[in-house]
């Protein structure tokens, strides 16, 4: 597999985060869209025995990774700052990885920090949310009907200088890089995630390239990119750090209307920047694709999620 490096620019608000999964997802429906269902099943056969054809990151302030979640004993202390300054440093320099991790805290970035970098005037955050009012709305009547029941979307707006870098393992003997990037493009031009039909989660790429991700010397675990599933890789659960979710997946594009049934069943990952102390595996990703023969969904039975995450290797301190 080829690592690549996409640098995006955020075009207007976003109704649901770029995470890595999700993502993904879009990417199948992108596929199916310009290049026929039959090349998506193609693409797809062996997804979940370890043969990914594309494996996608969150999205990252561009230079920088998520801080791991890690106990306060494995970092120097920040002098001069107090528990609370100390919880918002969340984004860690790219070059900090040439460090040992017990530096990194002190070299990590909170969102105002970021956001201040960029000398912009009234932007103190790298990404606010605002909410939206909505409403059904009666096709047939073009009126909200008897039953007005006006509720809030959240929107996330970005620093308007602020771009985004997301990390790709992309299988060039079954998909070429062409084609990744043309429905990537299509994602940005007609909208990520929620709400896309308004307006939301467009983008412009402004860099595709090839890029390996940082190894450091002597590395004993992973520090992921993207949320996973890492159930059954191997991991020493005893020095892994991580915080789960529950991922509660719809389907998106045409599948939104398919028996009348979005839903898909729900799925326990870990999110992005995890540590899973382990022998490295041989493969650029941990973790593993999930559902296929209605696992995950009765009314598109060939539904898989993604569960791998592009990782960073590290070495954490005994």
């Amino acid at each position: 597999m080829q690592s690549y490096q996409l640098t995006l620019k955020p075009l207007s608000a976003f109704a649901t985060p770029l995470y890595g999964d999700t993502l993904f997802g879009q990417l199948c429906w992108a596929i199916r869209n310009r290049y026929g269902e039959d090349r998506l099943i193609e693409l797809l056969q062996g997804y979940t025995e370890q043969r990914p054809f594309a494996i996608v990151s969150n999205a990252f302030p561009e230079g920088y990774l998520p801080l791991p979640k890690l106990p306060g004993y494995f970092y120097n202390e920040v002098p001069g700052q107090d528990r609370k300054a100390v919880k918002k440093l969340t984004w860690l320099p790219l070059e900090a990885l040439d460090s040992e991790l017990p530096s990194w805290l002190q070299q990590a970035k909170s969102d105002s920090q970021l956001a201040e970098a960029y000398q912009e005037k009234g932007y103190s955050h790298l990404v606010e949310t605002h909410t939206q009012a909505h409403n059904s709305i009666n096709r047939l009547t073009g009126t909200t009907g008897e039953g007005f029941a006006p509720y809030n979307m959240s929107q996330q707006w970005f620093h308007p200088k602020l771009k985004l870098h997301c990390y790709l393992h992309i299988d060039q003997s079954r998909i070429d890089l062409a084609e990744i990037q043309q429905c990537l493009e299509d994602i940005g031009q007609i909208g990520y995630g929620k709400d896309a039909s308004i307006g939301m989660g467009k983008y412009e790429i402004e860099a595709f390239k090839t890029y390996a991700l940082p190894i450091q010397a002597s590395a004993n675990a992973c520090l992921t990119l993207a949320p996973c599933a890492p159930q059954g890789q191997g991991y020493d659960s005893a020095n892994s750090y991580y915080q789960m979710f529950t991922r509660f997946g719809r389907h998106g594009d045409s599948g939104v209307h398919k028996d009348n049934k979005p839903f898909k069943n729900p799925v326990l990952l870990a999110q992005a920047g995890a540590i899973f102390s382990m022998q490295l595996p041989d493969m650029p990703w941990i973790g593993q694709g999930i559902g296929g023969n209605g696992e995950l969904s009765k009314s598109i039975p060939q539904t898989v999620q993604q569960g791998y995450a592009p990782y960073i290797a590290i070495k954490l301190p005994a």
